[in-house]
């Protein structure tokens, strides 16, 4: 089996234990680290934009990341064939994406409206690459992203990376 076969066959079982949770899967990686091999899967909270702002309540806890470790670990352990799939032997990690998450999608952007983010494109835009400030919404295939007065319009497709800034 290739090893994209069997990260993807994780993908769908990790998939599946975080939505008997009511959660979602938001990244897995499995990647050779200084203590070597680790299966990191990241989980978040379903959201719908009818939902508003993303409250406090709704943040995934250390309990949620708890459960979700026990029930794919022991999946993991007793399907051998799954298990099995990665070949190597490896660390398991379960987490939320934190503070300063990255953003990808539209909804992601809709979803944190009000909060600082700090977004790199891959091209200039606006004679610029490196936008920092409130996100304001999302419009016809643009971030806006609101930097003292100015409102700038950064195409989501010549996005590199995103992610929130932590505000305290």
């Amino acid at each position: 089996m290739s090893r994209d076969t069997a990260i993807e066959r994780v993908r769908q079982a990790a998939t599946r234990v975080a939505a008997s949770h009511g959660l979602e899967l938001f990244d897995l990686q499995f990647r050779r680290e200084s203590i070597g091999w680790v299966l990191r899967v990241v989980l978040d909270r379903p959201w719908q934009e009818s939902e508003g702002p993303e409250g406090p309540d709704r943040a995934v806890g250390i309990e949620d990341c708890q459960r979700v470790s026990h029930d794919l670990g022991t999946l993991l352990d007793v399907d051998d064939d799954l298990g099995a799939a990665l070949e190597k032997a490896y660390t398991l990690e379960v987490s939320s994406p934190g503070l300063d998450r990255p953003l990808r999608h539209e909804a992601d952007y809709r979803r944190f409206t009000g909060r600082l983010a700090k977004v790199v494109t891959s091209r200039p835009v606006e004679g610029q690459t490196s936008f920092s400030g409130r996100l304001s919404g999302f419009d016809e295939g643009h971030i806006l992203l609101s930097e003292g007065r100015r409102v700038h319009r950064v195409p989501l497709d010549e996005v590199r990376r995103a992610r929130l800034e932590v505000e305290f």
